[in-house]
């Protein structure tokens, strides 16, 4: 539902359109979510009048689109894209069209649209213009074309992602023909831009249905056919699926990528790139790479160490200390939020999406999240910290609940985080040693850290100015 100020703001621009003597309608998403009772957060008008009439009738515009019709019209606060009727044809690169033809008719102007859920237009009194069966498809949970499925998805390949994703946010099925014409014409998304394809694959993932998204994308084989590099076969999408049921309950949108990410194998560096070749932006992929490399210090400190080796658990409290030293706390408190994601996954089957019917399917017992073996049957010092199971079978969630129980008692007993809380200064290393900073500083002043953060020594100037004494002794 729009907000009243919105609402109210949008029918003074189609009023203001009305008294110049035009036709004007609220058009396509607003109206579509209005339908299904879910939030609307733009409000888009369609009208007869020419760009150059809009501008004329309101004296705060912007010239957003003026060669396809469209003029931003700002009112109380808000703004509107009001775009005149129009006709296109010559989609040359499968994406923008070649010519634009303004018309009188607002039926014309809906049949150039994509999907019959976004091809419904409504004036102030409420009266629905659905020539191509709209509502209809909205009551029967359908994405559909307008027209001919192969040709709205030959004009604009991105069409076809925007179909999955629509299907995937409203747990909507898609029609046969449709899913035939997206079929047939898939390997056109070859000319879609990659900053393109990415942003409807973030909404597939983030939304409040990634499986399914996931599931129609695997099916569809649409993105090995895109411009970024996927270099995953079916199969492994298919085990990934497998991986992921806890996905959907992941409130972040950088823990959803690292929990797929790491349910498709790739190792931090190969996500990195990877995130970069998808052109991510650079604060998301550095996020989630932090995430994975939380996973692969944690991984590599359990397969180092013998299950009944003196002094494990000692061993491992500190290698995870210095993990989350490495990493930031926010990217291992991510990682302990994925293995709780991986008792979702052990914890029952998950439903394969199918065409026909929202997320009803077959189901799939999923594999658990992590390392299965090396791993000590029990990590918890004799303080009263639960130990962590072998994951034997059956004991999955268990293993990862405890697992991340013992993690996150160990960081919450770190009494520093970062260099910054470091009692002892680079300069004042430097002078207690007389030596011209360079690397060795970095070097010991993280030495320092970790030791104190581990409980080795306390946080104080003095005793951190002996102990750098010491650490450089031992290195001469």
């Amino acid at each position: 539902m729009a907000s009243s100020g919105m609402a109210e703001a949008a029918g003074t621009v189609i009023t203001g359109l009305l008294a110049g003597g035009h036709e004007a309608y609220f058009v396509g998403g607003c109206l579509r979510d209005e339908l299904l009772g879910r939030p609307v957060h733009d409000m888009d008008i369609t009208t007869s009048a020419l760009p150059e009439e809009v501008m004329a009738l309101f004296p705060r515009c912007v010239p957003t689109g003026l060669a396809h019709g469209t003029v931003t019209v700002l009112q109380n606060g808000y703004s509107f894209e009001v775009t005149t009727y129009r006709t296109e044809s010559g989609y040359a690169d499968h994406r923008r069209p070649e010519h634009v033809f303004f018309v009188s008719d607002v039926k014309e102007d809906l049949l150039r649209r994509d999907f019959t859920i976004n091809a419904m237009c409504s004036g102030l009194n409420g009266a629905l213009i659905d020539p191509f069966g709209g509502e209809r498809d909205l009551q029967l949970r359908r994405i559909r074309c307008v027209g001919q499925a192969e040709e709205r998805f030959g004009e604009d390949a991105l069409r076809m992602l925007r179909c999955v994703r629509f299907a995937s946010v409203l747990d909507f099925a898609i029609a046969k023909n449709t899913w035939r014409g997206l079929m047939r014409q898939r390997d056109k998304l070859a000319h879609i831009a990659v900053e393109r394809v990415r942003a409807e694959v973030e909404r597939i993932v983030e939304g409040p249905h990634p499986q399914r998204g996931l599931a129609l994308l695997l099916r569809s084989g649409l993105l090995p056919r895109g411009k970024a590099p996927f270099p995953w076969t079916g199969s492994d999408l298919a085990a990934a699926a497998a991986r992921t049921a806890g996905l959907g309950n992941l409130h972040d949108a950088r823990l959803r990528w690292a929990l797929l990410l790491h349910a498709l194998g790739s190792s931090a560096a190969a996500a990195d790139d990877l995130l970069r070749a998808w052109t991510f932006p650079g604060a998301t992929r550095s996020s989630v790479v932090a995430v994975l490399r939380v996973r692969e210090a944690w991984d590599a400190a359990l397969s180092s160490v013998a299950p009944d080796a003196p002094g494990a658990t000692e061993g491992l409290r500190r290698r995870w200390i210095a993990a989350v030293l490495a990493h930031g706390q926010s990217a291992a408190e991510g990682w302990l939020t994925l293995l709780a994601a991986a008792e979702d996954a052990a914890a029952g089957p998950v439903p394969a999406p199918d065409l026909a019917q929202g997320s009803a399917g077959a189901a799939t017992a999923p594999p658990a999240l992590g390392p299965a073996a090396t791993v000590p049957p029990a990590l918890g010092p004799a303080t009263a910290v639960p130990p962590v199971l072998s994951p034997a079978a059956g004991q999955q969630p268990v293993y990862a609940t405890v697992q991340a129980r013992l993690l996150r008692s160990w960081t919450a007993a770190m009494p520093l985080r970062s260099l910054a809380e470091l009692a002892v200064t680079g300069n004042e290393l430097a002078e207690l040693l007389q030596k011209r900073p360079g690397p060795w500083l970095g070097v010991l002043l993280n030495k320092l850290l970790l030791a104190a953060a581990a409980g080795g020594i306390a946080n104080d100037k003095q005793l951190l100015l002996q102990e750098a004494q010491r650490m450089d002794k031992d290195e001469e």
